[in-house]
């Protein structure tokens, strides 16, 4: 599987992997919003926190640090890795458990990583469309304020004291 990034832990290397595990999604797309909400992966992939991009923090200015521009698909950091858009539904679809209709064929369709750097520009070309006819931006341009974008009051915009 190709990787988007190398991820540099944070504190030096000494936690443990499970912790890194994240997938960050675009919680105003409901394509996005379904497909974490459905998706279930295997206990062999420890627990994996849900992220909506939109609300920004610590784990969406990592990503933006990297490179990673959450407008062109979801991201999965996992030990210590970042999967970005078709590798991350590539990889989603390996930790997948199999349990249900949407799991078993999310696993069949996405487990080849040819088909998933094929279907994913389709998928996000349906996310564009769905956010232009709800009436919804994208995430964020760099620079952007993900605050704001989320519909935060302004107090919660400001940037953290530090």
């Amino acid at each position: 599987m190709n990787l988007a990034q190398d991820a540099q832990p944070q504190d030096g290397g000494n936690h443990d992997q499970r912790d890194d595990a994240w997938l960050v999604y675009d919680g105003d797309c409901p394509f996005c919003s379904r497909y974490v909400q459905y998706l279930r992966l295997r206990q062999a992939a420890g627990p994996v926190r849900l992220a909506n991009a939109r609300e920004g923090g610590p784990l969406v200015d990592e990503l933006q640090r990297a490179g990673l521009d959450l407008d062109e698909g979801m991201v999965l950091k996992l030990g210590g890795r970042y999967y970005h858009g078709a590798d991350c539904i590539h990889a989603l679809a390996l930790l997948s458990s199999g349990s249900g209709l949407f799991n078993r064929i999310n696993a069949r369709v996405f487990r080849s990583p040819q088909l998933s750097r094929v279907l994913y520009p389709v998928l996000r070309a349906g996310r564009n469309t769905a956010l232009r006819l709800l009436g919804r931006t994208k995430i964020a341009s760099p620079g952007c304020n993900h605050a704001k974008l989320a519909g935060a009051s302004p107090e919660a915009s400001d940037p953290p004291a530090r």
